[in-house]
């Protein structure tokens, strides 16, 4: 991966987004009287670079978008497009989950294989996503962590919304997933997350003798305007679940769940105890 920028992803959003900064940028250079060999000295990156940024195949990072803008008096104009460069930098899948999120004013959450995504620290989710086979390239594992990383601004929001419920089983708080030191940070920040106002973690043990979630993980979603999304993933599949017959029978065994799980009081003390274990 450039140090300067990141590849253009193979989808269409991706590609119209870099496209767009890209023929910004030009027409800044352009209206500066500027050859782009004159540019590249200026910005202090290479020629190549440059004209790689112009054409759409390179996403620049926020910090050449920021020289670009001083560099050719843009006023602001350039730095203005830093959020899109972002944006296109994540996979796509990951795009359209947090516009779903976005859209939440109350999401409910349960997981028996990994701390759920808006949850994990970025050591557990590198971790989790170096475990995946056939191994990724390294350059996709740190666009899928800085991914997930950027979703879970959603769930600092300060305006205590949208709330959150949350389920793990008991195997995600044991699974030494990325090392001992890694899950024992892990746990810390469930602690730190549970306290916030609009967070609810429940840890459901593995000594129950009734779960409902034993067909895996699974959250359900409840939008602003009214309607209900659900959303599934496992292995190499990915989807939105819309049919109110099937969004019924998730959020019934979502609410089975929380009730066969610990309370939120009783469940960071448990994880307390996991922690002083690990």
């Amino acid at each position: 991966m450039d140090e300067v920028g990141w590849e253009v992803d193979a989808d269409g959003e991706s590609i119209a987004i870099a496209e767009l900064i890209g023929r910004q940028l030009k027409l800044w250079r352009e209206a500066a009287g500027l050859r782009v060999v004159e540019f590249a000295d200026l910005m202090g990156y290479g020629e190549n670079l440059i004209h790689k940024v112009e054409r759409g195949a390179r996403i620049p990072r926020p910090e050449f978008l920021e020289r670009a803008d001083e560099v050719l008096h843009a006023s602001g104009h350039l730095k203005a497009l830093k959020k899109d460069a972002e944006k296109a930098r994540y996979p796509k899948k990951v795009r359209d989950l947090a516009k779903l999120e976005a859209q939440a004013v109350e999401l409910c959450a349960y997981n028996n294989s990994v701390v759920h995504g808006l949850l994990q620290t970025e050591e557990y989710a590198q971790a989790e996503v170096q475990n995946r086979q056939p191994p990724l390239p390294e350059r996709e594992v740190e666009r899928r962590v800085a991914g997930r990383m950027a979703r879970q601004e959603i769930v600092n929001d300060e305006s205590g919304l949208p709330v959150f419920s949350f389920v793990q089983c008991e195997s995600t708080l044991r699974r030494a997933n990325g090392g001992r030191m890694v899950m024992r940070r892990q746990l810390e920040h469930l602690l730190e997350v549970g306290k916030l106002r609009n967070v609810s973690i429940q840890v459901l043990p593995l000594d129950r003798e009734e779960n409902a979630g034993l067909g895996g993980p699974f959250r359900v979603l409840k939008l602003k305007d009214g309607s209900t999304m659900g959303h599934l993933e496992v292995q190499l599949l990915s989807r939105l679940v819309s049919d109110p017959r099937d969004l019924h029978t998730l959020e019934m065994r979502y609410g089975m769940i929380r009730a066969q799980a610990l309370t939120p009081r009783e469940s960071l003390a448990f994880i307390e105890k996991v922690r002083g274990e690990t």
